[in-house]
This record gives structure tokens, C-alpha cells and sequence, in this order.
């Protein structure tokens, strides 16, 4: 039986401009112009006699019928895409994470994710901006959320935040087991999120005194490299410095403290597809097996 249906470059075009979030994105994907996609996605909405797209031409957003439309696409096309021969060697996904968090995190516990799906190529990708998805080349973002996500974007919790001071245990042991000590020593910051020490003050419900030097580190990795060595103590989080303090490179008196924000898995909200679904789901499963911080220490 023959199907009615519309010409597949629009519908391509569409499915395109539905994922990128933009003209110019889905124009990049298939290597033809902006214009060429505003065009086609205009002959598919006469096709139809339905609006897909509406808003100004920078701010184009899906209607109701866009995104049924799209969502289905996306299954469609990424079913064709499964079903050719050789698609397995060409899947990729390709996740953007903070680079600390992938050091320390994500990485040792990668081997489970690509043993269950082996045909699965992963890139990871170091950013701690905020993702963007508009102009394509990352699939799925890792980032600390404490707000909604932006319109478009869909975001899967999979781990609370802890963070909290640490330091060596050489510097621990010099201070004395006193937070007044401790306090005094030079203050380690990442510029990646300088008000870590406040924030955690804040909670902590402690007043600090005024540095007696300022370090400044362009990661977080730098950061505990220099706590461990020594340099001064550090706010940092859990899931970033665990491996140093198993190890006994850090220690955190003070324990630490639960924020506000949580680690979550960012897509596109419109098409998702199978391997960011799959990795939604096991990083819920590593998120929920990962240890929980230790308690604080007896201080003075």
C-alpha cells in the first residue's frame, strides 16, 4: 500500500532544524544553506497545511504539531540509521563534561557503560560552559544545575552535590585539628567557580576571616594538586576530590556539605535519542552507587 507521505528532504530538513534548535545548525548537519532549510521546512508546512516553526526568524520555536513531528522523525530516522549495514561502526556519542568530573568520576567508571553497549563509540569533551546545543557537535552535557534548564533543554539528575574544605594531611596535622587554624592558611580557588568558599561558609554557617593569600588555579584539578601539595586548603566537591582522600592525599575535618545543585545529564528536549537514553539511565545507576561523603572529623 502506498504511503502519503511528504518528500524526505523537508521532512530531513525539519528533523535537522528540530534537534540543532536553529536554521543555521541544521544547516551545517546537511551541508546546504540557511536559506535552502527555511525553504523546505516552508514547502513541508504547505505540504501538511500545519505550522511547524513560528516566532522571528532568530527566535523560531516548534508548535505542538512541530514537536509530535519531530519526535517521531528523530525514532524513524534513527531506526533507518540502526539498520544499515555497518551503522554499529559508525555510532558515536559524543558527551561534553566538566573536566574534573570526568577525571575523577566519570572515567574510572566508564568500563560498566561501554561493556554493555560495545558497539557504542563515546567521545568525551571538556567544557564547563554552558552547553549548547545549537550548533550541534555534542550530543548529551554533564554539568552542576541548581535551576531549571534552559527552554529546549532537558536535564536527568543523577547525583547530589557535596562540597566542603580540604587540605593535606601534613597542613591538617600542623593546624592542629582547629578550624580557626585552618582558616588562616592560603585559600585554594578554581576559576571555575570562584564563590566557593563563601557558598560553602554560608552553609556551613561560619563567618570567614579575611584571607591571608588567595591561590588561584585555572581547574579543579589544579586546585587539588595543590592542596595535596601542600599550598593551602581548598573547597571542592566530593565527587572530585574522593579519589585524593581515599587515598589519603586529602582529608576533609569539616566533612561536607549538600548544595542546593546536583549533577545532571543535558539534551536536547525535543529529539533525544537511544545512547543518550542509555546513558541517562546508567549514570542514574552509578550516581545511586556512589559512597556518600564521610562525616566530619572531631575538631576543635
Amino acid at each position: 500500500m502506498r504511503r502519503p507521505l511528504p518528500a524526505l528532504t523537508g521532512l530531513r530538513a525539519f528533523e535537522a532544524f528540530a534537534r540543532a534548535g536553529s536554521m543555521t545548525g541544521a544547516a551545517e548537519e546537511l551541508h546546504v544553506t540557511h536559506g535552502a532549510v527555511s525553504r523546505q521546512v516552508r514547502v513541508l508546512e504547505a505540504r501538511l497545511g500545519a505550522r511547524l516553526v513560528v516566532g522571528p526568524r532568530h527566535d523560531l520555536r516548534l508548535t505542538d504539531a512541530g514537536r509530535r513531528l519531530a519526535g517521531a522523525l528523530s525514532v524513524a530516522f534513527d531506526q533507518i540509521r540502526a539498520a544499515l549495514p555497518g551503522a554499529e561502526a559508525d555510532d558515536e556519542l559524543v558527551v561534553s563534561c566538566l573536566g574534573t568530573l570526568a577525571m575523577k568520576w566519570l572515567i574510572p567508571r566508564l568500563p560498566t557503560f561501554l561493556d554493555r553497549y560495545p558497539a557504542l563509540r563515546l567521545r568525551i569533551v571538556e567544557s564547563h560552559a554552558p552547553a549548547d546545543f545549537s550548533q550541534g557537535g555534542i550530543h548529551a552535557a554533564i554539568r552542576i544545575l541548581g535551576e531549571r534548564p534552559p527552554e529546549g533543554v532537558a536535564a536527568t539528575p543523577f547525583m547530589d552535590h557535596h562540597h566542603g574544605p580540604v587540605l593535606s594531611p601534613e597542613r591538617w596535622r600542623a593546624c592542629g585539628g582547629a578550624l580557626a587554624e585552618v582558616l588562616k592558611l592560603p585559600r585554594l580557588y578554581s576559576e571555575t567557580f570562584r564563590p566557593a568558599w563563601t557558598e560553602w561558609a554560608r552553609r556551613a554557617e561560619i563567618s570567614l576571616p579575611p584571607s591571608c593569600d588567595d591561590r588561584e588555579f585555572e581547574h579543579n584539578s589544579y586546585m587539588l594538586a595543590a592542596a595535596s601539595a601542600g599550598l593551602g586548603a581548598a573547597v571542592a566537591p566530593w565527587a572530585f576530590a574522593a579519589p585524593d582522600i581515599e587515598a589519603g592525599r586529602l582529608v576533609a575535618p569539616f566533612g561536607f556539605r549538600r548544595g542546593e545543585a546536583r549533577y545532571v545529564l543535558l539534551h536536547p528536549a525535543r529529539a533525544p535519542n537511544a545512547a543518550v537514553a542509555a546513558l541517562a539511565d546508567w549514570l542514574r545507576e552509578v550516581g545511586a552507587e556512589t559512597p556518600p561523603p564521610p562525616p566530619p572529623l572531631d575538631v576543635a
